[in-house]
């Protein structure tokens, strides 16, 4: 947190999430999945992207790839990078909450400490956490962009899951194992979970 005597925000004097609420016509929330590589994150938030969507909701998703070759491109993969690649990315889910878009984030996230400074700067009361917890196995034999091989190999360094831990989430609001459950049920399970807070 800056304690720049420079710095004026303007906040008090912005249109509220509440105007913002009012013109889409819904409750914003974030909705922030979590899980190893290959699970499924980013398939299933692709899937409630569009299915929200077809449903007049507002939404975007925020993707760790995406994310990576974009704003956060100037981060690596040491503790400390990750760490202010997840608190870049809770404060700019934040600017989308408030301004009433349903916002969707896959990331790895692997540790308690990650998603509760996301938590914190999101708040609570909008942050609605979703494990993927798909076997490390079932990740591994998919391996859709080829990472565990290369970590195996020992050419990717700290991979969550081979070579980092994973910390699971104690009390996520939701869990999905994309080896047991298809597409349409992790988003059927997802839609029973948000929908009666984001319709107005």
């Amino acid at each position: 947190m800056t304690t720049d005597n420079n710095i004026y925000p303007i906040f008090d004097r912005m249109m509220t999430r509440a105007d913002k609420e009012n013109l889409l016509g819904q409750h914003s929330v974030m909705i922030w999945f979590t899980g190893l590589s290959g699970s499924g994150k980013s398939t299933i938030a692709i899937a409630l992207e569009r299915e929200l969507h077809s449903r007049g909701i507002m939404c975007r998703i925020l993707d760790g790839d995406n994310i990576r070759s974009g704003i956060n491109n100037n981060l690596g993969f040491t503790a400390e990078d990750r760490m202010e690649n997840i608190r870049r990315i809770a404060e700019i889910s934040k600017l989308f909450v408030d301004t009433g878009i349903v916002t969707i984030a896959a990331f790895i996230s692997p540790d308690e400490a990650m998603r509760k400074l996301a938590c914190d700067i999101i708040g609570r009361e909008d942050f609605i956490e979703v494990y993927v917890n798909t076997p490390l196995e079932v990740c591994e034999e998919r391996d859709v962009k080829g990472l565990y091989a290369k970590a195996r190999k020992g050419d990717i360094k700290n991979f969550t899951g081979i070579s980092a831990p994973f910390e699971a989430p104690a009390h996520p609001d939701l869990c999905l194992d994309t080896s047991a459950l298809s597409l349409k049920e992790c988003v059927d399970r997802l839609l029973d979970l948000i929908l009666k807070r984001i319709k107005k």
